[in-house]
């Protein structure tokens, strides 16, 4: 379908520089065995065997990029807690840059802990602060992204918003701002709390779900026709570049000015949904900067998010796996 060579280009992604803006989270995942239901009320006694500690919500968009090669930065605010010093830790041996990461004493890290028995999730605990970053959180935020962009030169922004405060209008209409001043692409996975405030970015990627709520559409029939109908609506709002829309198990769409087509999803044994959006922001961004191609950009993004669905929990894309798979399905 596509004559190209993986190989070559794989190896390309060493020289891609990415910054990754938005809402890094903690995940913690507590394995163990369920064998009786408690005393003292109807729940399952989960006798815990081991603890493991994942770089969750922006972060693994972060983590996605780094494990495919490219130099990549997280820009961020955490609190200055526990969580916030593991994550830092976890980030620094995932080779992910982190001198634009911001500690402040006013915020928590976000962190989710999981309890899991027999592949199956039993309990989410969940702890964060949703409110926006306070107007000098705002300020000293866009001056580690302008230093950023000043010193490190990078191709992409990606700003990965998970609705937990740091991507206020302000910060992602300033940064979308520099972006295109420094001649950097921007690409944007929205939640609805800001799902318009993106004008002028790159690569818009919401989830189908997503955009029937940020523009209030009631579709029955999902097919090229009403795709291309919500990229022109789209188009009105944002005055964007891309849409890039992922269907779930019906794969991804895009469209950029009269170029569009639906991507079908390959054949997957799904184990967990978990994680997949941030890996076909990461890995889309990724290419579209090493190739400017789009369709190359969803077939390849399609693929990956494909294949993190086969993993328990939030993990990310194996970049030997993923060249293989591209070798197979589109060579």
């Amino acid at each position: 379908m596509l004559k190209l060579d993986f190989e070559k280009l794989f190896d390309e992604f060493a020289n891609i520089r990415i910054g990754v803006l938005g809402d890094v989270m903690l995940d913690t995942y507590w394995w163990g065995q369920v064998e009786r239901i408690s005393p003292e009320a109807p729940v399952p006694v989960v006798s815990l065997e081991r603890k493991e500690y994942r770089i969750g919500g922006a972060g693994n968009v972060a983590l996605n990029l780094a494990c495919l090669g490219a130099e990549t930065s997280v820009i961020t605010v955490v609190g200055n807690d526990e969580e916030g010093k593991v994550l830092r830790s976890l980030f620094q041996e995932n080779n992910i840059r982190t001198k634009y990461l911001l500690s402040d004493d006013s915020r928590i890290t976000t962190s989710k802990s999981r309890i899991i028995s027999r592949n199956q999730q039993m309990m989410r605990l969940d702890a964060e602060i949703t409110a926006d970053l306070s107007p000098a959180g705002e300020e000293q935020l866009l001056s580690a992204i302008s230093a950023y962009l000043s010193a490190e030169k990078p191709n992409v922004i990606i700003l990965e918003d998970y609705n937990k405060g740091v991507l206020t209008e302000r910060v992602i209409r300033e940064t979308i701002a520099l972006c295109k001043k420094h001649g950097v692409i921007t690409s944007v996975d929205p939640k609805r709390k800001h799902f318009l405030a993106y004008r002028e970015v790159d690569i818009f990627k919401p989830n189908l779900k997503e955009v029937k709520e940020g523009l209030n559409l009631l579709i029955d029939e999902v097919n090229e026709k009403t795709l291309r109908d919500i990229h022109h609506e789209l188009k009105k709002r944002l005055d964007h570049a891309i849409s890039f829309i992922t269907l779930s198990e019906k794969g991804v769409f895009y469209q950029e000015q009269d170029q569009s087509r639906i991507v079908r999803s390959h054949f997957r044994n799904i184990a967990d949904v978990s994680g997949a959006g941030d890996t076909v922001i990461a890995v889309a961004s990724l290419l579209y900067a090493a190739t400017g191609d789009i369709r190359l950009m969803a077939e390849v993004a399609n693929i990956a998010g494909g294949l993190v669905c086969e993993e328990v929990g939030t993990v990310a894309i194996n970049k030997q796996r993923l060249l293989d798979e591209c070798k197979l399905l589109l060579s």
